[in-house]
């Protein structure tokens, strides 16, 4: 069960319902524009609105299961499941970005020149206005609540803006010098770039399967508390191991104190500083192992990995 010293973990599943709204929308703005002008940019933008749709969805699922408590398969909870999420979001990139990659080479084979440019770069700005704005939302929120997730749909979405930004340069080339080669140029461009794109989304997100450790500013919050309890030759903290789970961090501590002092007061102080941790980082889950500081063996496992 979970405890009352630690708080639930946010839904947050509304903001994929955001993604989902803003993808259908710009899908259907993309795939009018790319039919009517038969540029090959927008129908590249058009097929990275759809993954964003699929990811949007997957995002959602994801967000709901991240938040169950723990249970008897599942002990630390399945905040690990946001990085699942990121990685699904890192692939559908990659394969966005292959479907423009391919477009854009065989229109560079066989040009055909775009019709009705001006509809096709007014669809296309109001399409990435949506997409633009709905990104630094979950982007900002990502970052927050410290959601893989959201974070990775807003990078999705960032590519998304990348693309339709490359395909209102192509559209605008092509109107300017009346070359259709250029719009799948730019295509190819932003094809590539969306790839390299994906590729350190899904590094970011391994790391994460990997429990990299938290930021500096995370460390910092915690060894600050720590700090503020220690005493020469009295009490002390060694082991300290911190990991990064989705929307919650895992801490592990060795407590040392003197041995003279009862199990419950042992006890009561090490409860008291895990109160104080929790309170500066809300995030936190901590265990805590409580030693003699006199004891030789208390120092055995300072450098255990």
């Amino acid at each position: 069960m979970t405890s009352p010293r630690y708080a639930p973990p946010k839904d947050l599943s509304a903001y994929a319902w955001l993604s989902i709204a803003a993808a259908v929308l710009t899908i259907a703005l993309k795939a009018g524009a790319a039919w009517m002008t038969g540029s090959v940019g927008l129908l590249s933008d058009a097929a990275e609105s759809l993954v964003n749709l699929v990811a949007a969805v997957v995002a959602l699922i994801v967000l709901k299961v991240s938040i169950r408590p723990a249970d008897e398969d599942h002990h630390f909870g399945h905040s690990k499941a946001e990085y699942l999420s990121a990685v699904v979001e890192g692939a559908l990139i990659f394969v966005a970005a292959a479907f423009i990659i391919i477009s854009a080479v065989e229109r560079i084979l066989t040009p055909v020149m775009p019709e009705r440019l001006g509809v096709g770069l007014a669809v296309s700005v109001v399409a990435s206005i949506i997409n633009a704005a709905v990104a630094v939302v979950l982007y900002r929120t990502g970052r927050r609540e410290r959601s893989a997730t959201l974070v990775a749909d807003a990078t999705h979405l960032a590519t998304d803006v990348m693309t339709s930004v490359a395909v209102l340069l192509g559209v605008g080339l092509v109107a300017v010098f009346q070359s259709p080669v250029l719009d799948a140029v730019v295509a190819l461009g932003a094809g590539l770039n969306i790839m390299w794109t994906g590729f350190r989304l899904l590094s970011d997100s391994v790391a994460g399967l990997m429990d990299v450790a938290p930021s500096a500013q995370a460390l910092a919050t915690i060894n600050a508390v720590l700090d503020a309890h220690r005493v020469e030759g009295r009490v002390d903290f060694h082991a300290v191991r911190v990991r990064e789970a989705g929307n919650r961090r895992f801490a592990h501590v060795h407590v040392l104190v003197p041995g003279a002092w009862t199990v419950k007061e042992g006890h009561d102080f090490t409860e008291e500083l895990i109160d104080e941790l929790v309170a500066a980082d809300p995030s936190l889950r901590v265990s805590a192992h409580l030693e003699p500081i006199e004891d030789p063996r208390s120092y055995d496992d300072v450098d255990d990995v």
